[in-house]
């Protein structure tokens, strides 16, 4: 067993900001204070409901139209730049040149507001609360004047949410990615004097085979500063994982993964992950998009769910998915974050969110947690779907893998045309012959919709043939 790893990651965290001290750039936060009537909830409390079922401004989170003109290119498989300039239905033109046509209904299948928190009353009214007395806020990233005190309070209610020291937001969940893998891997620089580190100073990353595209983009950037060596190991594959961690002489470990992977549906090991932690000595960062609100008890995400929310060291989330707004955020130690918004680039020169969408996430952090009938309705979904289709769900993502993109292709039309929208999912997002269709479960599902969305995917695929999970060897980095 490694002897103290945390005490290891705290120490060359630490050698790594004395450096960056020492150089002078070590980066500082300093909120700007927007004078508020009710800054504690970003709005009136009379004005903060939450709700203990479903209402019916729910719906319109799933129910969306589009244009018979949209419709018809989408259903040829034609190209398109979304240029289609449509106003609402009727007849006739107006002298704007925009063209008034009919709408087709449709239930959406295929979006991440798994709760249904985009339509929310309470988070609207948090929106224009915010943007009546402030506008859109100081603009410029956070570093310079673009962090008050609304991102320190949605910062402050994520670190609470994951049970973490502290937590640094970031413009979307892509950038979130990117600065934890480009701060990390600094340390070896850091640690090097600042310069190129030698084979024994460089940091061990080991990423999964299918991790997300944003952790490969930020492990490809620190590959090319020749700061670490990196290790893919088979999607969720434990004996895989074991076995580059104990054939690997460096000190310095990183282990990066999904805790609930986008595309197949399925959850991280966390449970096994955690052990090899305590076995190796790594620091376990997590990106739990798909898992936080709609897992674990409070919405603590997927680590909640297997109680070992202390075994992960970094938590990397979005507020653009359950959350029903927009961003992303890192959870983790002081010590890390301050690291990450001195060396994360997509953090440091990215403007921050506007205040009206921080006052908005916050108020979803509150919401879902208190909602507690939304988490408990997308895991009876999940339920219903295995019910009326035999197919072994694991989660409200659902992958059924068709095979050749034209089975994939042919099925999406098909859906398209009884009323659902979900979408093929094809090469290079997922590798050639594992097409699918991405089947994306809400809270504003009612079981009627299951019934009648199983009914259409019978007609169209066979559920007896059909894969939940893709090929595991398949590694995109």
């Amino acid at each position: 067993m490694a002897e103290n790893p945390s005490e290891w990651w705290d120490s060359w965290v630490e050698e790594a900001l004395t450096t960056l001290h020492s150089l002078k750039v070590l980066r500082s936060l300093r909120p700007i204070c927007l004078r508020s009537s009710s800054l504690q909830f970003g709005l009136r409390d009379a004005a903060f409901q939450v709700f203990d079922e479903m209402q019916h401004w729910d719906r319109s989170s799933v129910e969306v139209e589009i244009a018979e003109s949209t419709f018809s290119r989408w259903m040829h498989d034609t190209p398109s730049a979304g240029d289609e300039i449509v106003c609402s239905a009727g007849g006739g033109d107006d002298e704007s040149g925009a063209s008034y046509e009919k709408f087709k209904k449709l239930i959406l299948f295929s979006g991440n507001d798994y709760l249904g928190l985009s339509s929310h009353p309470t988070i609207g009214e948090a929106v224009a609360k915010a943007a009546q007395e402030h506008g859109m806020g100081p603009r410029g990233s956070a570093l310079i004047c673009g962090y008050t005190d609304y991102h320190r309070l949605l910062e402050s209610s994520l670190a609470d949410l994951k049970k973490k020291e502290d937590c640094l937001l970031c413009p979307t969940g892509f950038a979130a990615n990117m600065a934890v893998m480009t701060a990390i891997g600094s340390i070896g620089t850091l640690l090097a004097g600042n310069s190129i580190p030698s084979e024994d100073e460089k940091i061990a990353v080991f990423s999964d085979a299918l991790n997300h595209a944003s952790i490969i983009d930020g492990i490809r950037l620190v590959e090319r500063q020749k700061s670490v060596n990196v290790y893919i190991y088979k999607h969720c594959d434990m004996s895989h994982l074991n076995m580059l961690l104990s054939n690997c002489r460096m000190r310095k470990k990183v282990v990066v993964t999904d805790s609930l992977f986008s595309m197949d549906g399925d959850f991280a090991p966390m449970v096994e992950l955690a052990g090899l932690r305590k076995k190796h000595g790594f620091l376990l960062v997590i990106d739990d998009a798909h898992g936080t609100f709609v897992c674990g008890k409070n919405g603590g995400g997927v680590a909640e769910e297997f109680n070992c929310e202390k075994d992960v060291d970094i938590c990397i989330g979005t507020l653009s998915k359950a959350a029903g707004c927009h961003g992303g955020f890192i959870a983790c130690s002081k010590k890390l974050k301050l690291l990450i918004q001195s060396r994360g680039r997509s953090f440091i020169f990215s403007t921050s969110a506007p205040v009206p969408v921080a006052a908005a996430a916050h108020a979803a952090v509150k919401v879902a947690k208190l909602e507690t009938w939304r988490r408990e309705a997308i895991w009876n979904r999940v339920k219903d779907f295995h019910l009326l289709t035999g197919i072994p769900v694991t989660s409200h993502i659902i992958s059924l893998v068709v095979g050749s993109e034209d089975k994939a292709l042919q099925a999406s039309r098909y859906l398209l045309q009884s009323g659902f929208h979900v979408t093929a999912i094809r090469p290079p997002t997922v590798p050639p012959n594992s097409c699918r269709l991405r089947v994306a479960l809400s809270a504003v599902h009612t079981r009627q919709d299951l019934e009648n969305l199983a009914a259409a995917l019978s007609r169209c695929i066979n559920f007896q043939d059909t894969r939940i999970y893709g090929c595991n060897g398949y590694a995109r980095l």
